[in-house]
């Protein structure tokens, strides 16, 4: 067995801030963390330069580094995987876009073939099951209201592998959906969607349990009409997706919802398509040409956003910007909250217990963060 230990100037550790902080890991799990100068047995040190935090989940996205998750392919599967792990993302879901019934049993087939050979934590079905009115990036002509027969399909396809699911609760039989997507243990997120606040805390009643990217394709706030945003945001039980790119959201309504909901509500995601670390130029969203200029991703029918351009390690840098103080310096509750933004909220609802925070029986998947939150290294475990 090999063991050694990682030291730094500063490792978050779930609700500490070490400084400095040591971390003693054997075979890729950490077996110990703690304050100050390492102790006991001899091992092998690795002094590492920066912050430490844990290595970042992202439960919503499509591609990245010029390859997309959308269609399953293997060879772009896993292309996409490392541009983000690269970014360091360690843990990540691959995003599906709304597709006809057999094509998307065939992507669900391929995609929980990278889940089984660890590429991938699992899939997130975005669709078919959402609303017309609020497809956003997703071609209106393959949408359909959620079919038992073809539900019992793709989870057959996906063997255990599909982690969560966003659909439309106001659609006829979606209620149902929720009721036998949660039996199987699948996530249910609610996105996409025109559904009532009364619709919605009906479908939160029975098991979901994520809201995807919040405000973006759904529809708004009424004062006499609350809609999905109100039930999502007031039910503790429910996690709040945000994608913090600058451009989903207006940064003065993200710091509303973490004022609202504090930083453990909150699942910072990506929503990256293939674009991400490609720059500017034309593109492909499942069946739809994207055109990015300046850094967005808009479809080229209709200029709807078609997800984005970010990776995981500039939303936790641009956040962390966001929530300095004002002579610069990021308090430690502040830096605990950006891991728990980042992974541990992701990992608690993903139930995994092995991931999302640095501490004794985990596994040691890390980021090293230099003084300006820039990722600088990137460890996982194979």
């Amino acid at each position: 067995m090999t063991e050694r230990v990682v030291t730094a100037p500063v490792i978050v550790a779930g609700d500490r801030v070490l400084r400095p902080g040591w971390m003693r890991l054997r075979d890729g799990w950490i077996l110990q963390v703690g304050q100050g100068a390492p102790s006991g047995r001899d091992a092998a040190r690795s002094d590492l330069a920066g912050t430490v935090v844990p290595g970042f989940v992202d439960l919503h996205v499509h591609g990245g580094g010029g390859a997309s998750y959308t269609d399953g392919r293997a060879d772009k599967v896993a292309q996409a995987a490392r541009f983000h792990l690269a970014h360091g993302t360690t843990t990540t879901l691959t995003s599906t876009v709304s597709t006809a019934p057999d094509a998307l049993v065939q992507t669900v087939g391929r995609l929980a073939d990278m889940a089984e050979a660890g590429i991938s934590a699992g899939i997130h079905l975005e669709g078919p099951w959402i609303s017309p009115q609020y497809c956003g990036a997703h071609d209106p002509r393959v949408l359909r209201d959620p079919d038992r027969a073809e539900i019992d399909r793709v989870l057959a396809a996906g063997r255990g592998t599909i982690a969560m699911v966003t659909l439309a609760p106001e659609l006829p039989g979606a209620l149902e959906a929720v009721r036998r997507l949660t039996s199987a243990g699948v996530l249910v997120a609610v996105g996409h969607t025109a559904a009532s606040y009364t619709q919605t805390v009906e479908a939160v009643g029975l098991g979901a349990r994520v809201a995807t990217h919040l405000f973006n394709a759904m529809a708004p706030l009424h004062h006499r009409e609350p809609g999905p945003v109100a039930a999502l945001l007031e039910d503790p039980q429910v996690l709040i997706e945000v994608v913090g790119d600058g451009v989903h959201l207006h940064p003065a309504l993200v710091r509303q919802i973490q004022a609202s909901v504090g930083f453990r509500r909150i699942a910072l995601v990506t929503d990256a398509m293939a674009a991400a670390g490609m720059g500017d130029g034309d593109f492909r969203l499942g069946g739809l040409d994207v055109q990015v200029r300046d850094g967005v991703a808009r479809l080229r029918d209709g200029g709807a956003i078609a997800g984005s351009t970010a990776t995981m390690g500039q939303l936790f840098r641009s956040a962390a910007h966001s929530l300095r103080t004002a002579d610069a310096t990021l308090l430690d509750p502040v830096l605990i909250g950006l891991t728990e933004m980042t992974a541990g909220n992701q990992a608690r609802v993903l139930r995994r217990t092995d991931i999302g925070v640095l501490e004794p029986g985990r596994r040691a998947d890390f980021v090293v963060l230099d003084d300006d939150f820039q990722v600088t290294r990137v460890h996982r475990v194979c």
